[in-house]
């Protein structure tokens, strides 16, 4: 799914508006009905709904949403703010709608008076001051309203957008910013930019994507370098194997992983490239550590490093489909040495992670020779190891993009919502995975992953992508069975098999959601 800036997603109401066709106000409603029902489902018939509406058409959609609780039995009272002469036609017609039905629940909020006390135990509030359009900081007597809600302790619901965010650029330099700080966002589709950097998650809380039928010949055809991946998006590239399938086929994987003391990194990245479906794996292992490897994974095959307790240099790799290198490798100056060796010498794609990083990090000049189509998979200090300290997630993005173009290389940048960045310059931020995640070895799970489906002839952003889906999907099943607390790496890679059965029945079953 395409994440449209906020000039496109105007343009992708206007289109739907005129094409479909359908007025102003009924796409208001649509979006509306969406909040409502999600509502209806998630909050107690016996709280109070108080509902905050600007003048613009998020307002609109604010003052529907009221109509609607107060039709279904919910006490409400809305509370405006600004100027009726201000307020959009399509704001106008909801509040013209909503007056017969509040009698005395409406207050015009004003800077003579105080602003409404809040039960934090008994009301809700609805935050529709602001929506996506908003183009400068929230000043003045509305800043002030955020604040008192912020101050509130209440559930905050905003509609579309937290009032005060903006949808494409940082806030990170406002001082003390005026932004609602919601615990729920129900935003319209197509996502927010915005929603999925770190730095914006107090404003955000919990989002979810509703669907109020903007036409997809819009969206499809509109020129966007960031997307949202979903589920279909990996199942269409799933491979399929046919009953006369054969290890042969399905590539040679070599993981070069482990030191002393850091063994469990090349155990953990060993099993994960296995599950993911590569016919062979070789582990590329100090001599002193090598029983370690052959006790712990006797699927793997082992190449034995001169070394007893390091990555020391290798003799060859030719008979590999893909390398990975890093995990557990420390960074001794042999070890460098060894990394840049095969940098120069290696003829396959190479997926770079942990300490493999750090050492490019340290040697920037390295990264012009290392092929075409790599992958580099490092968390966040890892990646500013190498490209340098960012003052925000957003400059952190747009780094990452240019570093992926100069180099002709693929940078997943691990967390919430993972980062892929192309050579094209395009970004894919990944939907799964969970707070449980973030425990020693699932990068190494990762690493093992993504070498495994590029083992077996997947492009770079199709391992990329599929890699990734697959780890937070692991992850996710993960959590269910045993909690978030409780996870460790080694749960990711017993789920895996699990995670590719689901995408797999997903797509026999039309690829349709179920």
């Amino acid at each position: 799914m395409k994440i449209l800036p906020v000039e496109m997603i105007r343009e992708a109401d206007a289109y739907t508006i005129k094409n479909e066709p359908v007025s102003d106000i009924d796409l208001m409603e649509r979006a509306a009905s969406a909040c409502f029902y999600w509502m209806i489902a998630n909050i107690p018939a016996d709280r109070k709904i108080l509902v905050f509406a600007g003048t613009g058409n998020n307002g609109g959609d604010g003052l529907a949403i009221a109509r609607m609780m107060i039709q279904k039995g919910y006490a409400v009272h809305v509370f405006l703010s600004g100027k009726e002469e201000h307020r959009s036609p399509s704001c106008r017609t909801n509040l013209e709608r909503l007056d017969p039905l509040l009698e005395m629940s409406i207050t015009q909020l004003t800077e003579k008076e105080e602003l409404p006390p809040v039960n934090p135990d008994k009301d809700v509030i609805v935050d529709a001051l602001f929506g996506s359009g908003l183009s400068r900081p929230v000043e003045g007597f509305n800043a002030n309203i955020i604040r008192h809600l912020n101050s509130s302790g209440a559930f905050i619901l905003s509609v579309d957008i937290p009032s005060g965010l903006f949808c494409d650029e940082t806030v990170s330099g406002l001082s003390n910013p005026a932004i609602i700080h919601a615990d729920q966002t129900l935003t319209f589709s197509p996502p927010k930019y915005a929603f999925f950097f770190p730095e914006n998650d107090k404003y955000t809380g919990n989002w979810e994507l509703l669907d109020i039928g903007l036409m997809r010949e819009f969206t499809e055809n509109a020129q966007s370098r960031n997307v949202f991946v979903e589920k279909s998006d990996v199942a269409a590239f799933l491979k399929t194997r046919n009953k006369f399938s054969h290890k042969g086929i399905f590539g040679h994987a070599l993981l070069i992983c482990g030191s002393t003391g850091k063994m469990g990194a090349a155990v953990l990245s060993a099993n994960a490239c296995l599950r993911t479906g590569t016919g062979l794996v070789s582990v590329h292992v100090p001599s002193g550590e090598k029983n370690i490897l052959q006790t712990a994974v006797p699927e793997a095959m082992l190449d034995i490093d001169a070394s007893e307790n390091l990555f020391s240099g290798i003799k060859s790799t030719e008979n590999f489909t893909a390398i990975g290198i890093g995990p557990g490798i420390g960074m001794n100056e042999e070890t460098q040495n060894a990394l840049k060796l095969l940098i120069q010498n290696s003829i396959v794609p190479l997926v770079f992670d942990a300490d493999a990083l750090n050492i490019l990090g340290e040697n920037k000049t390295w990264i012009s020779f290392i092929p075409k189509g790599s992958i580099f998979t490092p968390h966040k200090k890892e990646f500013e190891r190498i490209a340098g300290f960012c003052s925000n997630d957003f400059e952190r993005n747009e780094r990452q993009r240019e570093l992926s173009i100069k180099y002709g290389i693929y940078i997943l940048l691990k967390g919430a919502y993972t980062a892929i960045t192309t050579p094209e310059g395009n970004c894919y931020f990944n939907p799964t995975g969970n707070p449980g995640m973030a425990t020693g070895g699932s990068g190494d799970v990762l690493t093992g992953i993504i070498t495994g489906l590029r083992a077996q002839g997947y492009s770079p952003l199709e391992a990329c992508l599929l890699g990734a889906y697959l780890h937070g999907l692991a992850g996710d099943i993960a959590a269910e069975e045993s909690g978030e607390e409780a996870m460790i790496a080694g749960d990711i890679v017993r789920n895996l098999g699990k995670a590719f059965k689901g995408i797999r029945e997903f797509r026999n079953a039309g690829m349709q959601e179920l």
